[in-house]
């Protein structure tokens, strides 16, 4: 039903979709549909947060690869992904983690964007020790609503996503980032 959903969503949007379009798109009785989801949203929600662990996952074993040296390179690594998932995951595109649905779609006391942050904190961290850097989560929540507005400016402008708008993108997370995050290390050590 989910890979129904998501296929759904690229073709009718959010607003289009119907719980009676995805049963007959999944080939399954509309009481099935309500067996498992009271509404269109939780459908949603379902497919959000299955999105979200796959983000996750992809992250983990790019951070696993000896390729990487330093925290910008999973930043580097994060956007890409976000890029990659907005050209092949069905759904993605119009859904991105829930923003179109609800803002609050992913945890009701925080903003979609706040819990992929966190997330992003939290590897980043495990992989490259930034458990000191003060105020990591809040750089990084900036960092994410920046990137996720521009990387939708790259998708709109072009259906692949416009590569001098995501380049840009990038650069300018990386660089916010570097001055926030190797700047506050940098202040914070004994001299």
């Amino acid at each position: 039903m989910l890979d129904a959903c998501a296929e759904l969503v690229d073709e009718v949007g959010y607003e289009g979709l119907t719980t009676t379009l995805l049963a007959e798109r999944a080939e399954v009785a509309i009481g099935s549909v309500y067996q498992f989801f009271p509404d269109k949203r939780a459908i949603v929600q379902a497919l959000t947060l299955r999105t979200m662990e796959s983000y996750l996952q992809r992250l983990d074993e790019r951070f696993a690869s000896d390729d990487m040296t330093h925290w910008w390179d999973g930043v580097d690594a994060g956007i890409d992904e976000y890029i990659t998932m907005h050209r092949t995951v069905p759904g993605f595109r119009t859904l991105h983690f829930g923003d179109v649905v609800d803002l609050h779609l992913l945890d009701e006391q925080r903003d979609n964007n706040g819990v992929i942050a966190e997330q992003l904190a939290r590897v980043l961290a495990e992989r490259f020790g930034l458990t000191d850097v003060p105020d990591l989560r809040f750089h990084l929540e900036i960092a994410v609503e920046v990137a996720d507005a521009l990387i939708k400016l790259a998708f709109r402008q072009l259906p692949e996503g416009d590569d001098r708008v995501l380049a840009e993108a990038k650069a300018l997370i990386r660089e916010y980032l570097h001055r926030q995050v190797d700047g506050s290390a940098e202040a914070n050590r004994p001299g």
